[in-house]
């Protein structure tokens, strides 16, 4: 079987594509390295230093309503945190930032946060219990 070697990117359909690219830089530490835009979208794309790729498209024909996870289709968005500290550090700067957000969640399989971004997407800081395991 041929082989996938890794995640490439992942573009979200947002309203306001400046608006995204904001929020996703002051919040989580985006920045951007590559715009295309078409006669029909806007399309940026931003790097996070820990390499994943997110791009951000407006259509220009867009319906203008918010992201819901029970359409089919994408649920959430889960980024890795290093250690249960470091989740403690998110809840302490997503608070400070005035983003609603859910408490440290923790369950067998590890501890979360979760917000949403300015379209209403979900995003989720996830510590997987063996990391979390190491600070007990």
């Amino acid at each position: 079987m041929p082989r996938v070697t890794g995640l490439a990117h992942i573009t979200l359909s947002v309203r306001d594509r400046d608006a995204s690219i904001e929020f996703y830089r002051t919040v989580l530490g985006f920045k951007e390295f590559k715009t295309r835009d078409g006669k029909q979208w806007l399309l940026t794309e931003c790097r996070h230093p820990c390499g994943v790729v997110l791009g951000f498209i407006q259509h220009k024909d867009q319906f203008k309503a918010t992201f819901d996870h029970r359409r089919t289709g994408m649920d959430h968005v889960a980024f890795q945190v290093g250690s249960l500290g470091e989740l403690d550090y998110w809840e302490d700067r997503l608070t400070e930032l005035d983003i609603d957000h859910s408490p440290v969640v923790h369950s067998d399989n590890g501890s979360m946060i979760q917000f949403s971004d300015p379209d209403g997407i979900q995003l989720e800081l996830f510590c997987p219990a063996e990391l979390g395991s190491d600070e007990a």
